[in-house]
């Protein structure tokens, strides 16, 4: 699977929102994306997990040229029957996407990509499992699935603290969703919107802001 916008800018923004976190866990790795943009930005030590051999086998790589490679620990196994021992401050995740839509011919993508290796029920299962009770999680979704999972979370005592929806010019709908999860019920949503390019083509100040450690 190849680097994506989306997976970016979840990395990105979740990185400016690590303050006083020590232990992460990344599910689902695939290349390691998310750890290594993470440690860039925090302290923390990170466990991640990747059920995919070739997906796991690129991210011990990519981890291990790293600067961070002391403080990332690649796990290849299934998120679903790893026996986890400790509980973590914050969890990450991009789940599978589009479910039984949108299907490729490529049996590794649709693994990737769908719900046949994780569903959102059981991601749930597994953030309640591992997350510690003053813990926090963020998310990365498709926009229609955004309803259905707060749903899901309220059902689990999680409540969306902020939720950022994409879109990838002006004219477009909304296409992902990011929200960042805890036990406490807030005040008030944090809702932001952020738009990748211009009507122009041009990557807009928000977006080139955000990516800019990176890119």
């Amino acid at each position: 699977m190849k680097v994506c916008t989306d997976s970016c800018i979840l990395g990105a923004w979740t990185a400016l929102r690590l303050k006083g976190v020590s232990r992460i866990l990344d599910i689902g790795t695939g290349t390691g994306l998310l750890p290594l943009m993470l440690a860039q930005k925090s302290d923390a030590f990170l466990e991640t997990i990747e059920t995919d051999p070739d997906a796991a086998g690129q991210a011990a790589e990519n981890i291990a040229q790293s600067p961070w490679c002391e403080r990332i620990r690649l796990i290849e196994s299934d998120v679903r029957k790893f026996p986890f021992t400790d509980k973590y401050d914050f969890i990450i995740t991009n789940p599978p996407f589009y479910e039984s839509d949108l299907r490729s011919p490529v049996d590794k993508k649709n693994k990737a990509r769908h719900n046949e290796s994780l569903t959102l029920e059981e991601l749930m299962k597994v953030i309640i499992s591992c997350l510690h009770a003053e813990g926090a999680f963020s998310v990365l979704l498709p926009f229609r699935r955004t309803a259905y999972f707060e749903k899901l979370a309220a059902d689990n005592g999680f409540f969306s603290q902020e939720k950022l929806t994409i879109r990838q010019t002006p004219v477009h709908l909304p296409f992902r969703t990011i929200l960042l999860f805890k036990k406490n019920k807030p005040l008030k949503e944090i809702i932001n919107e952020l738009t990748i390019k211009n009507e122009k083509g041009k990557y807009t100040p928000e977006f080139s802001g955000l990516m800019n450690a990176y890119y």
